[in-house]
């Protein structure tokens, strides 16, 4: 299901070294709502999730997730951070208690919507705190990818709860894949 390309999905340029904003993104890298939780709770939920067409759309963001953790970690490198382990901007270690256990179909979805809705207001809280035009848009890249992560995940949900058909699921999928296209 996964592979791996050499590329980035966007390209990570920074004006100067910034140790602190550096260090402020390890959130996004570690933390809570960062991007390593996200991509494990959503490989955790695709486990669970019965619909076939549902999981492959974890499936997907999960590792669209893994792409925007590299993404980070490049750019922690570039402002001059400080070596990379799995901990938050306070220095504390990632746990597994970040992510949710939940089993239930539409439970998982209305997680994941969640976390995505504060994956995008911490990234927009930092925005703010950087002065590096090309941070700016690396962060205004990711909150645009959250907010079409969080639509989906949204379509989904109503699309289970409706008992939706299999060209209905399979329409996310291709809507998905669509918002790739302004990627490559």
């Amino acid at each position: 299901m996964f592979h791996y390309r050499k590329h980035l999905f966007y390209p990570i340029h920074v004006e100067r070294q910034d140790p602190v904003f550096a260090k402020l993104l390890l959130e996004h890298y570690a933390g809570r709502n960062s991007e390593l939780s996200s991509s494990i709770q959503y490989l955790n939920h695709r486990s669970n999730m019965t619909n076939r067409y549902v999981r492959d759309l974890l499936g997907l963001i999960a590792a669209e997730e893994l792409g925007h953790m590299e993404l980070i970690s490049v750019a922690i490198i570039k402002l001059g951070g400080p070596p990379l382990n799995c901990v938050n901007s306070q220095g504390a270690p990632w746990v597994l208690n970040y992510i949710d256990q939940s089993v239930d179909c539409i439970n998982m979805l209305q997680v994941d919507v969640q976390a995505e809705a504060r994956a995008a207001l911490l990234y927009q809280q930092h925005l703010e705190s950087t002065s590096d035009q090309n941070m700016k848009r690396m962060i205004n890249f990711l909150i645009t990818r959250e907010g079409v992560h969080k639509r989906l995940l949204q379509k989904a949900q109503v699309l289970l709860k409706d008992n939706g058909s299999s060209e209905e699921f399979n329409e996310l999928i291709y809507e998905y894949k669509m918002s790739l296209q302004v990627l490559e």
